[in-house]
């Protein structure tokens, strides 16, 4: 069975990761925000499903990329808010100078 025309593409291992600390450089948010901005800044390409999220959000936090208290969102729910510390922001910006040299790559292969 083929894949869809319009099916979600997979994420590749690490880029949940970027996504997640990128996205937490516009300041703190609960791991809903988080997974709704990513839809969003993706044109609604990419979904994060809570499976993803928050194990990767837990991982990220025992690693010291980010922090987590908990509080209340914006409907008065008790929910996880969390913050990029400045080793975070180092990943970040790693990560995405990696990205950038690996999409490059891709993009010249496909264009040959």
């Amino acid at each position: 069975m083929g894949r869809q025309k319009n099916a979600q593409p997979g994420l590749l291992q690490g880029t949940l990761d970027l996504l997640i600390l990128h996205v937490l450089q516009r300041g703190e948010m609960h791991g809903y925000a988080i997974a709704q901005t990513i839809h969003l800044l993706s044109d609604d390409v990419l979904t994060v499903e809570e499976g993803s999220l928050y194990p990767a959000l837990y991982r990220l936090e025992l690693e010291g990329a980010i922090s987590a208290k908990w509080g209340l969102s914006e409907n008065k729910r008790k929910a996880k808010f969390y913050t990029l510390k400045k080793p975070g922001l180092r990943r970040a910006n790693e990560h995405a100078e990696n990205w950038d040299r690996l999409s490059a790559a891709v993009t010249r292969v496909l264009s040959k």
